[in-house]
């Protein structure tokens, strides 16, 4: 398993070592640090529809999300999550009441959380605290949502709260190992299950009844998944990008029969809707490429008409991952539309692209065409005609 599986930084740290931090703030610290706490606290609420301390902790970067997937997946390392939350006692209380006061202030209806996680053998549920503290644990589990909620969302949500994690099986990346209950060699790419911080067969997993359905296909995952009494997600970890990837899904063999019958059934119909889904994101693309055009030569006046189009057009494209398709570019924030502006700039009137070509590093490179960036952007932010 890579570095996440097994556990990183030291628990919370002393008062003392707070305390000196403390001494090194500004005289209105306190009122620096209720903000910063309201202003997670919106954060978490506005991301997940609710907060509860847990959440608090993950956006205020005193809990690591790493730390708490990790709790949820029942790793081992992390049995007790309250010893990953990296605050001195003065600093953890003062959170909670800044916290406790906000919930107060903006009249939150409290819901309830379950904390668990599937295995093979049913639900097995978390701890948070040392000494599992009925107590505390209630109020780690309890989260808050708007009061004026209505029902339907409401239900949605307690649901989405009590769901545990599903399954999660590895395709294994590396060449040695064995597992820890009947000892057989775990090659690599073979899948495994992780029981307790030790490697399974699926065997002794008590999942190799389940048949993997390979990632791609959404409608027959969906309903495979659905009719499965027992599911698990295969994931695999990406060396290059540092990350575990869905590869796919095990079901029972019944299900996926099922589920390709399904999808065999209604394919004509599901082939329609694709198209008639292309059609609009074909529509919706295009007035979106129109209103990224009109904002950028707003923006800079001087740019030809054609060189704008061919701006907006390159980092609206869908699936890119560009500027243009970032929150911020939707939003045609202005420091999107300049990157996008300055990248075209870099590639057609500079001679970046040479350079690179020649070797040279890449900001070495942008450090040699910077000048030539700024007057066309000098330009181009002047009126035309001007």
């Amino acid at each position: 398993m890579d570095q996440n599986e097994k556990g990183a930084s030291s628990p919370r740290p002393s008062p003392p070592e707070e305390e000196r931090e403390n001494a090194r703030r500004p005289g209105n610290e306190p009122n620096a640090f209720r903000d910063r706490v309201i202003a997670a606290a919106e954060a978490a609420l506005k991301a997940g529809g609710s907060v509860g301390p847990l959440e608090l902790f993950q956006h205020m970067q005193l809990l690591s999300p790493v730390h708490f997937e990790g709790w949820r997946r029942g790793n081992e390392h992390y049995r007790v999550l309250e010893e990953w939350i990296q605050a001195g006692q003065n600093k953890f209380e003062r959170t909670l009441r800044y916290f406790a006061e906000w919930v107060k202030a903006r009249g939150l209806r409290p819901i309830e959380a379950s904390y668990t996680r599937r295995t093979p053998r049913g639900l097995e549920e978390l701890q948070v605290t040392a000494g599992r503290n009925p107590e505390m644990e209630k109020f780690y589990r309890t989260h808050y949502a708007p009061a004026e909620l209505p029902a339907g969302k409401a239900k949605r949500l307690e649901a989405k709260l009590a769901k545990a994690p599903d399954l999660v099986v590895f395709a294994k990346v590396s060449e040695e190992g064995s597992c820890s209950e009947c000892g057989a060699e775990l090659p690599r790419g073979v899948f495994l299950f992780m029981e307790n911080g030790q490697p399974l067969c699926l065997a002794c997993a008590d999942l190799d009844h389940l048949v993997f359905l390979p990632a791609g296909a959404t409608a027959l995952s969906r309903r495979a998944r659905k009719h499965s009494p027992l599911s698990a997600v295969v994931v695999r970890f990406s060396r290059t990008r540092r990350r575990y990837e869905r590869q796919g899904l095990l079901v029972t063999p019944v299900a996926l029969e099922r589920a390709e019958s399904e999808c065999a059934a209604d394919a004509p119909e599901r082939e329609e809707h694709r198209t008639r889904a292309a059609a609009a994101r074909q529509v919706e693309d295009s007035e979106f490429v129109e209103t990224l055009t009109e904002a950028l030569r707003k923006q800079y006046p001087g740019c030809p008409p054609s060189e704008a189009k061919e701006i907006a057009a390159h980092t609206a494209e869908r699936g890119s991952g560009r500027v243009g398709r970032s929150a911020a570019g939707r939003a045609l924030d202005t420091k999107a539309l300049d990157l996008a502006v300055r990248a075209h700039v870099r590639h057609e009137h500079t001679n970046y692209d040479v350079l690179l070509m020649k070797g040279v590093e890449r900001l070495e490179a942008r450090v040699q065409v910077r000048e030539q960036i700024e007057r066309v952007l000098a330009d181009w932010v002047k009126e035309a005609g001007q």
